[in-house]
């Protein structure tokens, strides 16, 4: 059966396994780097604010990571590594932290980096007032003291164990100079390795070579950000060299690419995964006999080779597949329109009884196809659904912000940092809790593990928050989906461009061959 038969008939189909895992895989130029040339990125979203400690848009990340640098960040293993700070120690009792600065660090604007600016930055992000999304990072923070201009000490009230691994995380530990909060969502500054330029909002970003950067100037003389949501322009794009390089190659085109003599790829696993949203405060998803038989309307083979071309893998967990809070023993529910059915009757809604919205975002074309086919399912059920096709900042200013939605579908790119991941998403209190979930249980736990400092016990705290998403159907997770770019043969360092998160780009060791 090929994907053009799926669609028409996904009501009834069963459990066949039409999906493969994809693994890593590039091809490179491989030459001596070159000094010079603008790198034009047709990058597959529209960045958002560019206040880096205020957005919450993975897209928006993925640019700004070049414009800042964090006080630490992570190397391939997901270790804690220095970044502007030359060295960090933890006191005994896990209360203190003590961050000793490198003394070579400069902003855009030229002036030298202190222990003033990121006690700054620091009390920026845990003020309320800022709006950041990692304000509660700082949660336990009690006094930020610079005893000179290149020590930083942060002492806590409480043992807060994935403290250090949030300032390695997007935003939280990135540092801004002193007093420029109110000018960073238009006029970035920072200390990365590209300046900021001009936007023009919707359309495009420019970035220009830091030469003072402390790691060394990049290759690059700049980056243009041109912002192409449609993925078949992007594609065409690159064909005609327009663009040198494209992030999201559509999921139904990566093989093309893969054969084209004047193009490479790269390709790695995850990127990000993708689940289904129900809005907690719409009265049916209260319950959870409802959110339940959505689950079992859904056969996630069959929608990851309908919706994405097989470009991912099942998983019931949203954990870094690595993570050793990954729970690999959780298993997606399979396909089951009888028990779906019984349930929603139990809950008081036989066939006719419930008429949905699903609100999708054509920022993500495979999420109104997956929308499509799960239509179909659930009609199959007895639920009546249309689905509303919103642009990606009416999605974000409906769905995300205001929370006006019944169902939706969302993915979120692969938080390596657990307390990040859980608590951030499914805590009541959670900065991207949109859902509106309540869940006393994932409160108690999600806190409880932030004061566990055994690495292990931790893991298991988060292996039972997983159990608990999955019993209560809090959100249905589907797959992990791979992440790929493909490029002219002219990019050089392309296997250099992923941050170890899956989801940032650096373009510092990236150049042009012509």
């Amino acid at each position: 059966m090929n994907r053009r038969e799926l669609l028409k008939s996904t009501a009834f189909l069963g459990g066949a396994a039409l999906f493969g895992t994809v693994f890593p895989g590039a091809t490179f130029a491989q030459e001596t780097p070159k000094k010079g040339g603008t790198i034009i990125w047709g990058h597959s979203e529209v960045t958002q604010s560019l206040d880096i400690h205020v957005t919450g848009s993975a897209s928006t990340l993925r640019l700004l990571q070049n414009i800042h640098c964090s006080i630490v960040t992570v190397d391939k293993d997901f270790n804690i590594i220095p970044m502007l700070a030359e060295s960090f120690e933890e006191s005994p009792d896990g209360l203190t932290y003590t961050f000793k600065l490198r003394k070579d660090v400069k902003f855009h604007d030229g002036k030298p980096m202190t222990a003033a600016d990121v006690k700054y930055s620091f009390d920026r992000v845990r003020d309320p007032k800022t709006g950041a999304v990692n304000f509660e990072v700082f949660k336990d923070v009690e006094t930020i003291e610079t005893p000179d201009d290149y020590t930083v000490v942060v002492k806590l009230a409480r043992i807060n164990a994935p403290f250090l691994g949030r300032l390695a995380e997007n935003g939280a530990g990135a540092i801004l100079p002193a007093g420029s909060g109110e000018t960073q969502a238009t006029m970035p500054i920072g200390t990365g390795p590209f300046k900021f330029v001009k936007r023009e909002f919707g359309h495009e970003v420019q970035l220009a070579r830091f030469d003072d950067y402390y790691d060394g100037a990049p290759y690059l003389d700049g980056i243009i950000s041109r912002e192409i949501t449609e993925p078949t322009v992007r594609l065409t794009g690159l064909r005609t060299g327009e663009l040198h390089l494209i992030n999201d190659i559509p999921a139904d085109r990566v093989a093309e690419i893969d054969g084209t003599d004047t193009l490479q790829t790269l390709k790695w696993f995850p990127l990000n995964f993708d689940f289904v949203n129900f809005n907690h405060d719409y009265e049916p998803f209260k319950d959870a006999r409802v959110r339940q038989a959505f689950d079992l309307m859904i056969d996630k083979e069959q929608l990851l080779q309908g919706a994405l071309w097989d470009q991912g893998k099942l998983t019931a967990s949203p954990s870094f597949p690595t993570s050793s809070s990954y729970d690999g023993a959780l298993k997606s529910r399979p396909q089951d329109m009888e028990k779906a059915m019984a349930l929603l009757a139990e809950a008081g809604y036989g066939p006719g009884k419930l008429k949905l919205v699903f609100k999708t975002t054509t920022n993500y074309p495979y999420h109104v196809e997956s929308a499509q086919i799960m239509a179909e399912w659930f009609r199959a059920a007895g639920v009546e659904m249309t689905i509303e096709q919103l642009t990606w900042a009416d999605w974000l200013s409906q769905v995300w912000v205001n929370r006006d939605f019944q169902i939706s579908m969302m993915n979120f790119f692969t938080l390596w940092e657990p307390d990040f991941l859980y608590y951030s998403l499914w805590n009541s209190t959670g900065a991207f809790n949109y859902r509106n979930i309540k869940d006393a249980e994932i409160d108690k736990l999600t806190q409880e593990a932030r004061g566990t400092v055994d690495p292990a016990a931790r893991a298991e705290l988060y292996k039972k928050v997983q159990q608990r998403i999955f019993d209560q159907t809090l959100d249905v997770i589907l797959w992990f989906r791979n992440g790929t770019i493909g490029a002219q043969k002219s990019v050089g360092g392309l296997d250099t461009i992923v941050h170890p998160n899956g989801s940032n780009l650096n373009f510092h060791k990236v150049w042009l061959a012509s």
